[in-house]
């Protein structure tokens, strides 16, 4: 029964996390704007997703645990893409290229570098919601933030609790997963804007 619940959970989560960015890739890419959207959420949700990968190779846990966080990094990095092509800041995407890159690297000079940086995985996490929804509060519009995406990673990170509990049960993990769980509870509900309007794109 375990292993076939442990299999049922991995499943959906590669399944889910397959689609996750696409209705509101799809919003974005149809309006041709992406009001609503806060650049800074999504730069801090980038990072904290590259940690939370780098973490898991680095302590050399199994693969299916932590395979869809590349298929969401693809998806972020195709949003991310959109953001600034649509903001006029297309010459942006290099220098966060480049420190996203120089970030990874950094990552694994030392033990205690990966281990503080999962820690502060709560935090960014945190800031990346808060950053979200600041924009939304200046903006007062959900534009082209879905909330089926939202429903999509509460889903995600619910089962990310079982599996981590029945697999690698790492503590510094779960309480991250617990917390993005917590935060995924309160989706923003759509208000109209003018069509003018652009992107939150004050960047942390």
């Amino acid at each position: 029964m375990a292993p076939a619940l442990l299999d049922l959970a991995h499943w959906s989560t590669w399944a889910v996390c397959a689609v996750m960015k696409l209705p509101q890739l799809a919003a974005v890419l149809a309006a041709r704007s992406a009001r609503g959207v806060s650049l800074g959420s999504l730069l801090l949700e980038l990072a904290g997703f590259l940690v939370f990968l780098r973490y898991q190779i680095y302590y050399g846990y199994p693969l299916q645990t932590y395979l869809e966080y590349p298929i969401i990094i693809a998806q972020d990095v195709i949003l991310l893409l959109f953001i600034l092509r649509f903001s006029g800041n297309t010459k942006r995407a290099l220098i966060y290229a480049v420190t996203f890159w120089g970030g990874w690297y950094m990552l694994t000079l030392r033990k205690w570098i990966i281990d503080l940086a999962m820690n502060l995985c709560t935090l960014i996490s945190a800031a990346s919601k808060l950053a979200q929804l600041r924009c939304l509060w200046q903006t007062k519009d959900s534009g082209q933030v879905s909330a089926l995406t939202w429903s999509m990673s509460a889903y995600t990170s619910a089962t990310r609790i079982v599996t981590t509990v029945m697999t690698t049960n790492d503590l510094a993990e779960l309480k991250i997963v617990f917390e993005q769980q917590f935060l995924n509870r309160y989706p923003e509900p759509p208000v109209a804007v003018p069509a003018d309007s652009g992107p939150c794109t004050h960047a942390p």
